[in-house]
């Protein structure tokens, strides 16, 4: 594309260095412009697109890379935890087991940020995919990423569930208590009522899923707790200290069992709480930028050429502010959820939710600001354009009064007084003058008309008058038209010109006639004081000055060759020499 572009330039470039008329190089050189701007732009949007293109490819790489890591991690550890030793029988070989349990729970727990951290990456990527290929391909690895991942959860946590009823069965009652503790006392805190859950969508989306895995194993781990009770109940009708002991122990554990179940209910309705506000902040933060982004395409595009688009892109305008209006409240309320979220923010969540807000805040001001400059340029078009329009009304009624005048004057008949006539030519002329001091206004008026292009060989107009003005008056030969290498566009500007042509022809052409009626009066008075001795002197004088002899212009005249020429013959070859001269007609005989 830039070798073709670099032709085509060079190409227009000899062209117009080629070109003579200086309104064809004006054409060429708009159109090599044009090219020039059209082909920036299109390297801007080609420059944007291979950044956006470089930016997914770095995020699908990541992803790619991250998703293979966990899935090969999480197959071996699949692996590893179905061909686990059998759950021990000593009470020992059980105690070594569950510690061994919980280090890996603990290495699983260390795996979650980059599992989540991926799942993120590849939900992200399927909503920005455009082929349904794509789509497909995304949400296929997304939803084997998450099952490889409750799988191994779920065998873990089974695992553990077993291990400690193994403990418990093996009467143990002291360790079993301890371990459930252990696992209560850990997870107390997480379900703690001032424990932020608000947050992003995605983030709470992925505190639901782990609060769902923790109700798995709560519920699962409800059959030791009963099994525990009856134990107990069994052991304390023996009337033995550690008996008493262990009813103690079993209150206080029922007692955390209890309020960790009412816990985890109440963040399950808080969780649910925050998704629907996270999905409700989501909405209207991408309802809000995309409304902002048709707008600013409204305002940002477009020219402001003529009156009738100034006109319609100022009622565009008008909508757009209304629907800035609207859309500050809109902005308000983003604003007003936001603060909500981050009361009770996830500390994860919080840059993310602040960053929207800032991100809508901005993208608002900047759309109003562009708003703002387009009601200026569009007031700044619609002022130029109605003072324009004043400017030809008055030129309009300038040129109208005009020619009614010279109509009244060309009706008046032209007087026999060369001195009258005399007169009546210098009143024109006053009026040719000031005429003539309206061609800056005029051409300043018809600046914005569009030229013709006319061909070389073509007639020039100026030869032969449009054909509504061929009846009104006729120009000289050498009367130029004016403006007839302009094209106008609007019917105002057509009148303009239209009107403005016809008072020059009318002006010229009453010039012409003045000057005609006033030659000829001067021939008749030269006439009426007519001398042939004085006019023969000064045609032989003439004669002679042209080197001939009078006998050649005679034979010059007689074209027959018969030796005569008749009184009209001589008459007319006498007005169609350079001599000036008047009519003879009355004076020579033949």
């Amino acid at each position: 594309i830039p070798l073709l572009l670099f032709f085509l330039v060079e190409t227009a470039a000899t062209r117009l260095s080629e070109l003579s008329r200086k309104e064809d190089c004006d054409v060429v050189q708009n159109l090599i412009m044009t090219v020039q701007d059209r082909y920036k732009k299109l390297l801007q949007h080609t420059t944007d697109r291979g950044k956006t293109l470089e930016d997914v490819k770095r995020h699908a790489k990541q992803f790619s890379e991250s998703w293979h890591l966990l899935v090969d991690w999480m197959t071996e550890v699949e692996q590893t935890l179905d061909t686990h030793k059998e759950i021990a029988v000593s009470q020992e070989e059980i105690k070594q087991q569950l510690t061994e349990q919980k280090e890996f729970q603990k290495l699983l727990r260390s795996k979650r940020p980059m599992y989540e951290a991926c799942l993120k990456r590849g939900r992200s990527l399927q909503e920005k995919a455009q082929g349904p290929e794509d789509t497909q391909q995304l949400e296929n690895m997304v939803s084997e990423l998450r099952d490889s991942w409750d799988t191994i959860s779920g065998k873990s946590s089974e695992r553990q569930h077993k291990l400690e009823e193994a403990l418990l069965f093996s009467g143990r009652f002291t360790d079993a208590l301890q371990a459930l503790n252990d696992w209560l006392y850990r997870a107390e805190p997480q379900l703690a009522e001032d424990v932020p859950v608000c947050g992003e969508k995605d983030l709470v989306s992925n505190l639901i899923d782990k609060h769902k895995v923790f109700q798995r194993e709560l519920g699962k781990r409800a059959s030791c707790i009963r099994t525990l009770k009856r134990s107990v109940r069994d052991l304390t009708r023996s009337s033995t200290a550690d008996a008493h002991w262990l009813q103690e122990q079993m209150e206080e554990l029922e007692g955390r069992w209890e309020a960790v179940c009412k816990l985890s209910v109440s963040r399950q309705t808080r969780l649910e709480a925050a998704l629907q506000q996270a999905e409700e902040f989501d909405r209207l933060v991408h309802s809000f930028l995309d409304h902002l982004s048709d707008v600013e395409r409204v305002l940002k595009y477009g020219v402001l050429p003529e009156e009738e688009q100034a006109l319609l892109c100022l009622c565009d305008l008008q909508e757009s502010m209304s629907s800035l209006n609207t859309q500050q409240t809109a902005l308000e309320n983003i604003c007003k959820l936001g603060e909500e979220i981050l009361s009770s923010c996830h500390p994860d969540s919080v840059i993310t939710i602040k960053s929207w807000i800032s991100i809508t805040k901005t993208r608002y001001e900047e759309v109003q600001t562009w708003a703002k400059q387009q009601a200026e340029r569009i007031q700044t078009t619609l002022s130029a354009l109605e003072a324009e329009r004043e400017e030809i009304q008055r030129l309009l009624d300038w040129i109208c009064s005009a020619e009614e005048t010279l109509s009244l004057k060309e009706q008046e008949p032209l007087p026999e007084d060369p001195e009258l006539t005399a007169d009546l030519i210098t009143q024109h002329t006053d009026f040719m003058d000031e005429m003539k001091g309206k061609v800056p206004e005029i051409e300043n008026a018809t600046k914005s008309c569009k030229h013709k292009l006319v061909p070389k060989q073509q007639v020039s107009p100026s030869r032969r008058a449009p054909a509504s003005e061929r009846g009104t008056a006729k120009p000289p030969p050498s009367v130029p038209l004016p403006l007839e290498k302009l094209d106008p566009q609007t019917p105002v500007m057509c009148q303009l010109v239209s009107q403005w042509r016809k008072l020059w022809l009318l002006a010229h052409g009453r010039q012409s006639r003045l000057e005609e009626h006033l030659q000829r009066l001067k021939e008749l008075e030269e006439f009426a004081n007519f001398d042939f001795n004085i006019w023969r002197k000064r045609y032989m004088q003439w004669i002679s000055h042209l080197k001939s002899r009078i006998l050649d212009v005679f034979r010059s005249i007689d074209r027959d060759q018969d030796g005569r020429i008749t009184h009209k013959e001589f008459i007319d070859s006498v007005l169609a020499s350079m001599l000036e001269t008047v009519l003879l007609s009355n004076i020579f005989d033949e």
